[in-house]
This record gives structure tokens, sequence and C-alpha cells, in this order.
């Protein structure tokens, strides 16, 4: 099968090579192990699985993973790391693009966007993409998104003209950079609400007298929870609350410490 990413970095071998050796996100598994407690046997989808760093330990904890991407070499490492575990027969892996997923509408119980969004070229694309999440969520499902913050630019830095949040100053490339309330705004257009359960983190925060340099981004974490086809009363329930409001927002700051790539 041809690989539609050929020739860029994300299908070179040195690139796969690293994210084939990269840990699990820690907080995505820590999440998603308390969300299988409520829904044994869930299902899950990992758009942009890249090399599987997340998909086999979340297989590993009990889901049945669709792993998307679309790097042909990444997704053969992929499916190579899930070979070598016990539990590979709960791993699928398919090249889609995050705007297309092969799959049925409400199908996943949890929904991981972990460093995919923010290399949409277009808000056409990335709202596309957020908008096919939505589409194959369950009613109450889980999404973990980490993506790039605003932060990670100079404050002067100008978008691509005609576009909300995408800049081509980090990269040389157009990709998608929002601010909190920009995020925030896209996951409520479609029925997510936040999740107050993990924190709702920035992370390689530069210090505030420090002087934009060429670095790693700066990145958002955080989970939400799908309130499309419930009542107000189920959204209360589920997130501990009497009155089913969104939760306030609170965000959790860390300079220099934490992840130092969003895929």
């Amino acid at each position: 099968m041809s690989d539609p990413l050929a020739g860029s970095a994300w299908s070179a071998p040195s690139t796969v090579q690293g994210f084939s050796q990269s840990p699990p996100n820690a907080t995505l598994l820590a999440f998603a192990a308390a969300e299988l407690a409520r829904r044994p046997h869930g299902r899950a989808i990992d758009i942009g699985c890249g090399a599987a760093r997340n998909a086999v330990d979340l297989a590993e904890q009990g889901w049945r993973v669709l792993g998307t991407d679309l790097s042909q070499p990444m997704l053969t490492a992929a499916r190579a790391r899930a070979a070598a575990v016990p539990h590979a027969d709960r791993l699928q892996f398919v090249l889609a693009p995050m705007e297309a997923l092969p799959a049925p509408d409400r199908a996943f119980d949890l929904i991981v966007a972990h460093g995919i969004w923010n290399l949409a070229r277009s808000s056409v694309v990335f709202r596309a993409a957020v908008d096919e999440a939505a589409r194959v969520a369950a009613p109450g499902a889980a999404l973990f998104v980490f993506t790039f913050s605003r932060h990670t630019l100079p404050a002067a830095a100008l978008p691509v003209s005609g576009e909300p949040f995408v800049y081509t100053q980090f990269s040389g490339q157009p990709q998608c950079f929002v601010t909190r309330e920009q995020l925030l705004e896209e996951m409520a257009r479609v029925g997510f609400i936040l999740d107050e359960s993990v924190p709702f983190s920035e992370h390689n925060l530069p210090a505030a007298d420090a002087i934009h340099a060429v670095r790693g981004p700066v990145i958002f974490e955080a989970a939400f929870s799908y309130a499309g086809g419930q009542s107000p009363q189920q959204r209360g329930a589920r997130h501990g609350a009497e009155d089913g409001l969104v939760p306030r927002v609170r965000v959790r700051h860390s300079r220099h410490d934490g992840p130092r790539r969003a895929t």
C-alpha cells in the first residue's frame, strides 16, 4: 500500500525509530484505566497513533483499540510493536486521515487525540477532525487531548491569512496552535465538555521573562466527556455535579518539565 506521507519527516526511518521507542503518556494511561473501570471491554480509537506508543498499553489495560495514522511506516512499526505483546488481538491499525475515521457513528468509549490535531494544515481540517471525533464518540465517551498551545510562539506571531489559529513560524509548515479559550470552544462546539479528573495542563511553558527561541512546543493536555445524546442529569452524574454544568476551568502550568513533543 502506498504511503501518503512518503518523503516527509513523519515517514523517515529516524523519526519512526524514535517513535517506536517512545514511552506511553502516563497521564493518559491513568485516565484510561479509570474510564475502563466504568465500562469494561470498552473500545478506544487512537487517532494519529504513530508507532503505538499509547495503543499497546491501552490494549494491555483491556481496551480494544483501533489505531489510525497517515504514515505507512509508522503503522508498520505499530504492528510490529503489537505483535510482540500477548494482547495483540485487541489491537488493529488502519491507514486513515484524522478527518475521515474508518469507523461507524458512536463506536468508541475512549478517543485519544495525542499530538495529531495540531498537525492539521488549516482550521477547516482541524474542525473536520474534531467533528469526526464527536461522530465516533459514544454518549459519555472520554476524550484525551494533547495538542500545541499558542504559547509556543511569540505573542507578535501572526497566523496564516484568514486562519484563526494556523501558523507557520514553528516548523515552516502550517500547524495549529490554539489558546485555552479556542480549545474549549472547539470542543464545546461538538459536545465535548471538560473533565476535571485530569488537570487541564500546559507543558513546557517558558518563564514569563524568557526570550522565545527554537525549542519544543508548549502543549495542552486535557480530558473531555462527550455530552451528545445525554440529558443534563446524565452529564451531572458523569462529573459528580448536581446541575450538569460545565466545570470551571483551571489550568495547571508546568515550566520546562513536560513532554517536549506533541506526538
